[in-house]
């Protein structure tokens, strides 16, 4: 599944390319093995073919939204527990309620610090349902 020495796989689904390229550098050095996807549309197919243990999420994508990415993800068995942190330049309580409502895990606003992002993936990863876990095998294998 994993390089030897990686934590595990993200998914970073993000259209701005330099937050994208900051997000792989943080993670990637932290032990992550980081992939990414830039827009809305293909990203439901992106997380079938990735199979990402983590899903960092854009809000605002162009194509499909970050909200409609997420509530195909939930609607499908095989992501329906992947845990998924939102992203957004926009912190107002409206939006971070909805992206909770759809099924986000957590929601992180830009900008944001380093450890303010490494704290929130270590707290995902640790909360996982344990549900969640036996499936990522059959979902993975």
């Amino acid at each position: 599944m994993n390089g030897p020495g990686t934590i595990g796989r993200v998914l970073i689904v993000e259209d701005e390319a330099n937050i994208l390229e900051a997000l792989s550098f943080i993670l990637g050095r932290s032990g992550w093995d980081v992939r990414g996807h830039g827009k809305g549309d293909g990203a439901v197919e992106t997380v079938a073919r990735v199979q990402p243990d983590l899903l960092i999420l854009d809000m605002m994508l162009p194509g499909l939204s970050g909200l409609d990415v997420l509530r195909a993800l939930r609607a499908a068995e095989a992501t329906a527990h992947l845990p998924v942190l939102m992203l957004t330049a926009k912190g107002q309580a409206k939006d971070r309620d909805e992206a909770l409502a759809v099924g986000a895990n957590a929601f992180l606003t830009k900008p944001f610090s380093n450890a303010e992002l490494l704290d929130m993936v270590a707290k995902l990863l640790t909360a996982r349902p344990a549900v969640a876990q036996a499936a990522t095998p059959e979902a993975k294998g």
